[in-house]
């Protein structure tokens, strides 16, 4: 204990942790049963995975949780007490839960020496109350500047067959990418129901898109829509997709190879990011810290000579009136 506690804090993220996942995707995208499936998936390969539910108005989780939200933050009691509706109860649960999230932050990392695989976790159906508010994001750079942690994007293929619906998806991938920094996996699920071939098809090849806009009858959408996908082109060419059904399990062997590969580009892309920015605040702080002795050295240079000279002004009061005091006691002598 004493050689531990005599150990210097360890600042930033230890790329010797297992990896957190963090899910996320639209309402109905299939989330949860991904999340199910993928637990299930582990525990047949004796690696069980470490798993957080964060969606705090879930009626049943359907798969074993490690720490859930609901345990902390009641929902229903939220809207009572603040008279929210259930997207603002959603976001004030979650930033309740944001205040204990270094327990949380410690309990994954305790994980870390068990027979545990990955940490799973499970976000709330409305996914702009995740991404788009403050404790979402405490909550992703708290993971990512811990340990290596991986956003997948959960896609229901079946509803993105219509190119503008697929496009809407991409944009909400490409704003959250750029939003966190961190390895990014799409996931297309529900390939039980469509086969999402067609959807990597329009990432890679412009005029099939192109051709399946065609068949929309509205021409604004069909323009906008266009020129979007010729400003993602760049975004398609770095992307990891992945192809699953969580209703068959098929895919998760590549859900699982893309995890690894995404750990590998946090250590190489993510880490060295962070330590420049760390760097870079630490340096900011350093030269703030100085300006500021300076300024309060400066302060006391100008006020020294004021009061010395309120000093100085004392000593000759004190001085002359001590000389005039002892002329007059002369005096007094001489006229006796």
């Amino acid at each position: 204990m004493e050689a531990s506690s005599s150990e210097s804090p360890r600042i930033g993220p230890n790329v010797a942790q297992k990896p957190s996942v963090l899910v996320l995707g639209m309402a109905g995208s299939g989330k949860t049963t991904f999340v199910q499936r993928l637990t299930s998936y582990l525990h047949t390969r004796q690696t069980p995975p470490y798993v957080i539910n964060l969606d705090p108005a879930v009626a049943k989780v359907p798969y074993p949780v490690n720490v859930d939200i609901r345990d902390t933050v009641k929902y229903k009691e939220v809207m009572k007490e603040f008279g929210m509706g259930p997207n603002g109860a959603i976001m004030t649960c979650l930033n309740l839960m944001c205040t204990r999230f270094d327990q949380v932050i410690q309990l994954i990392n305790k994980r870390a020496n068990s027979d545990t695989s990955i940490c799973l976790l499970d976000t709330p159906g409305q996914i702009e109350a995740f991404t788009w508010s403050a404790s979402g994001s405490i909550i992703t750079d708290s993971l990512a500047s811990s340990h290596p942690t991986v956003v997948m994007y959960i896609v229901d293929s079946a509803r993105a067959t219509n190119p503008t619906t697929f496009m809407s998806n991409m944009l909400y991938a490409c704003s959250i990418l750029y939003r966190t920094k961190l390895p990014f996996i799409v996931v297309f699920n529900k390939a039980d129901i469509v086969k999402p071939t067609f959807a990597l098809k329009w990432m890679k090849d412009f005029e099939r898109f192109d051709e399946a806009l065609e068949e929309n009858r509205s021409s604004y959408m069909n323009d906008l829509s266009r020129s979007l996908s010729l400003v993602l082109d760049e975004f398609y060419c770095g992307l990891k997709t992945v192809c699953v059904s969580s209703m068959t399990g098929e895919g998760f062997d590549d859900v699982m190879k893309a995890i690894d590969e995404s750990v590998e580009a946090y250590k190489n892309e993510y880490v060295p990011m962070y330590e420049k920015v760390l760097a870079e605040k630490l340096k900011l702080d350093e030269e703030e810290k100085k300006e500021k002795h300076e300024k309060v050295l400066h302060g006391k240079e100008l006020a020294a000579p004021s009061n010395l000279l309120n000093l100085s002004e004392k000593v000759d009061k004190i001085h002359i009136g001590g000389v005039e005091e002892e002329n007059q006691e002369d005096s007094d002598i001489m006229r006796a």
